[in-house]
């Protein structure tokens, strides 16, 4: 039936307003891939718990060996939520839908190998290998982007619209560098139930509704933004709403179920190549301000004990120091996810301060 009924608005709503076409099938998008997850979700999680159980994330706090054996890989769940939605509802002539699928299926594939390790073997991929892997997959993504749909190499300044550098073949590594570290700053930040994906969605949320405005010449104009041809891309991050308020159902505290690193992983490569194709992945810093600071935290930790043999935070990353302060994993979990959410009302406030 949802076939159908996408079948029928491509068909027949073709000659109107593009944007008023796309503004509807994100929404039809973002409530079907809701209706799936509801619909499949209990299924899907008694199977991962015939197949995809595993132990408590090494370096947490004790509590968290009643988690033990809980079934994790939900990212499967989330990204095959986001596939079939995306080929129901996106205009599949367009690059962009295929080159953000393709990184996070990329990327989903490195996470799930990765969490397959886990379970089976106990251990994960070695971390060089897979940052390597990282490498080469965020390489193709983003020459496969600049390939197909002729993005410039320019970068957007906050604040200093009028100020675009060109860094030619340096945005290359640039591009892969904002992939990379915001994939591995989201697996960093999922540690409590529903901390990730309810952080995510405040970003999914602004980084739509930038590539939809992004997209319209004249909001573009207007907002003194660069003209980015991305509105396509609001559908897929539609979808990634959709799929993660499903998957935030069953993995609200207490969690049924974990996304694992096939979701972190490409949950956060999508958010940056989102930010990357509407030219905004600046605004990823402050908007995505809470994964910064998580891994902030880790990289300070390691650094103060390493070199002053002290540890400036109880654990990190820092959702454990809060932790072991005594406060409840919901409420660290709701309580950064409002902050996300603020810092994601800040980032839209500066697209219009010149």
């Amino acid at each position: 039936m949802i076939y159908h009924l996408a079948q029928y608005i491509q068909q027949h709503w073709s000659a109107c307003n593009i944007l008023h076409y796309v503004s509807v099938r994100a929404i039809a998008s973002l409530l079907s891939t809701l209706i799936f997850s509801f619909v499949c979700g209990n299924w899907f999680i008694e199977k991962s718990k015939q197949w995809f159980r595993a132990k408590a994330r090494a370096w947490t706090p004790d509590s968290h060996k009643l988690k033990d054996d809980m079934p994790t890989m939900g990212g499967i769940f989330i990204l095959s939520l986001v596939f079939l939605n995306a080929l129901l509802w996106c205009d599949l002539s367009r690059p962009h839908v295929w080159v953000l699928l393709l990184c996070l299926l990329l990327f989903g594939v490195i996470g799930a190998w990765d969490d397959w390790c886990k379970i089976n073997r106990r251990t994960g991929i070695n971390a060089s290998s897979k940052f390597w892997l990282q490498v080469v997959c965020a390489t193709l993504v983003v020459i496969a982007w600049l390939y197909t749909t002729g993005a410039s190499t320019t970068v957007t300044v906050p604040f200093f619209k009028h100020f675009n550098p060109d860094l030619g073949f340096f945005f290359i590594p640039w591009a892969v560098f904002i992939i990379i570290g915001c994939s591995n700053a989201v697996n960093l930040t999922d540690g409590l139930d529903g901390l990730a994906i309810g952080s995510l969605m405040p970003n999914f949320l602004t980084f739509s509704l930038i590539a939809y405005l992004a997209g319209h010449m004249q909001f573009a104009h207007y907002l003194c933004i660069p003209y980015a041809a991305t509105a396509e891309v609001a559908v897929i991050g539609a979808t990634l709403i959709g799929a993660s308020l499903g998957f935030l159902w069953y993995n609200a505290y207490p969690a049924q179920i974990f996304m694992g690193d096939v979701g972190s992983l490409a949950l956060g490569a999508g958010l940056a190549c989102m930010a990357l194709m509407a030219k905004q992945e600046f605004l990823l810093l402050l908007a995505g301000g809470l994964f910064v600071v998580e891994t902030v935290s880790v990289i300070a930790q390691v650094l103060s004990f390493k070199y002053f043999g002290k540890r400036i935070l109880k654990m990190a990353p820092l959702h454990h120091h809060f932790e072991l302060l005594g406060w409840p994993e919901a409420k660290i979990s709701v309580r950064f996810g409002i902050i996300s959410l603020i810092l994601c009302l800040l980032a839209l406030i500066t697209l219009k301060i010149r």
